[in-house]
């Protein structure tokens, strides 16, 4: 999709978020904990935390739950949640390459739950490296569009240290350096406020432009995972052109 955004699924079917928003509390949840652990429950001095804070805020998690996941990770509750960072490497039907994330207190529950849902939606697990090489480990910073116009926050980007800004009618797309993302990210804070999203991605080297038929299926195959309590988010190397997207949005 030229010129949209390469980290978001393209939401084609009515209701797809609803689907997935049973979970959303979860994943935020465990990133919470997670950001607490490494790195202690101030998120004044904790980058990963303050970002998980904001993005747990962005889906409405109550503020009870936030203050529980920041405990619990933090063992102010008689131990820490014992949750593990996974990413498997995978393929989708034609040949789309795929990078899944998940935090897990079940490795063995998690790469069966994964690996069904690949064979079951036309791909399949990789081996470690398998996939890797075709990304790039970056910073991603989100911003809602309505925060301020696509000029203003492409030149403040440039300001921070950002590589690019890319801005459509509901999202500012900042992207910088993986080692740039804090020192990026708090200057944004500053000038914007809190960013929607603040973490570290993979953004693939090259793109394969997919028809409307395989398309279809890796969107599903990826809402599919994104439903797993333990995948926490998924990156794929697509590329769909706008009469495509059109296409699915009718279709949904």
């Amino acid at each position: 999709m030229a010129g949209h955004s390469q980290f978001a699924n393209i939401k084609h079917r009515k209701g797809a978020q609803d689907k997935k928003r049973a979970s959303m509390f979860t994943k935020a949840g465990r990133e919470i904990i997670i950001a607490a652990r490494l790195g202690g429950p101030d998120p004044e001095y904790n980058p990963r935390l303050r970002a998980a804070i904001t993005a747990a805020r962005a889906v409405n998690m109550p503020k009870d739950k936030i203050e529980y996941a920041i405990k619990k990770g933090s063992g102010q509750l008689g131990g820490d949640e014992n949750y593990e960072e996974i990413r498997y490497e995978a393929y989708a039907p034609g040949g789309i390459a795929l990078i899944i994330e998940a935090a897990t207190d079940n490795r063995n529950r998690t790469a069966s739950e994964v690996r069904s849902t690949l064979t079951k939606g036309g791909g399949n697990l990789g081996e470690t490296g398998s996939v890797g090489f075709m990304f790039d480990r970056i910073g991603l910073i989100n911003y809602p569009a309505d925060k301020a116009g696509a000029e203003e926050m492409f030149e403040a980007a440039l300001e921070a240290g950002a590589a690019d800004c890319v801005s459509d009618k509901n999202i500012h797309e900042i992207t910088c350096e993986n080692t740039s993302l804090a020192e990026v990210t708090e200057y944004l804070r500053k000038k914007f406020g809190d960013p929607e999203v603040s973490k570290l991605a993979w953004k693939p080297k090259n793109t394969i432009e997919i028809d409307f038929e395989t398309a279809q299926k890796v969107l599903d195959l990826i809402d599919t995972l994104d439903e797993d309590d333990d995948v926490q988010s998924v990156y794929a190397n697509y590329e769909i052109s706008d009469e495509v997207a059109k296409k699915l949005e009718n279709a949904g």
